[in-house]
């Protein structure tokens, strides 16, 4: 069992990733293996997040004053928390994978951008594509109109130089 002064070491670190994390999942892990946890935990990593199992009590002492003290308060059963600071598309989709390869593993709730969201949301978060997508999609509809603009103005001189070439060809311009 630990003592006071370890406790107090495990709520501060768990305090500081919480002020800088924006996006948590709170989850369930009942009858896990060992080998399924290590298994969590490399998917986790793949996907640029950290995963911790916390203590009840102690999530909810270190989370007061955070984006996540709503999700963390009032906690019952076995409780982990997977946690980034870049894109919380990427983590719930590998938790989402995951969780549907282990029943056993289970969503809570969640914040998302300092947002409080349901297992629900978190399901059609992991259903978005992933950021680089939606950014490339964004670049084609800026850059689309621009490129429509630039064929267009590229289009009268080209077609000056087709009528021009067509009437020299005719010996139509001496």
């Amino acid at each position: 069992m630990k003592n006071k002064d370890d406790k107090k070491k495990d709520i501060d670190a768990l305090r500081q990733d919480l002020e800088k994390s924006k996006n948590l999942f709170v989850t369930g892990y009942e009858k896990l293996r060992v080998s399924q946890d290590f298994e969590l935990r490399k998917v986790v990593r793949g996907a640029k997040g950290k995963y911790r199992v916390v203590k009840n009590t102690l999530a909810e002492v270190a989370s007061q004053g955070t984006p996540a003290g709503q999700v963390l308060q009032n906690l019952r059963g076995m409780t982990s928390v997977a946690y980034t600071f870049d894109d919380p598309v990427a983590l719930a989709k590998a938790l989402t994978a995951y969780a549907k390869a282990n029943p056993s593993f289970t969503f809570k709730a969640g914040v998302v951008e300092g947002r409080v969201i349901d297992v629900k949301a978190i399901q059609d978060l992991a259903s978005m594509p992933p950021r680089e997508e939606i950014l490339a999609k964004l670049l084609y509809l800026i850059n689309a109109p621009a490129q429509r603009l630039a064929t267009a103005i590229g289009a009268v001189g080209r077609n000056l130089a087709v009528v021009v070439d067509q009437g020299v060809k005719e010996n139509k311009f001496k």
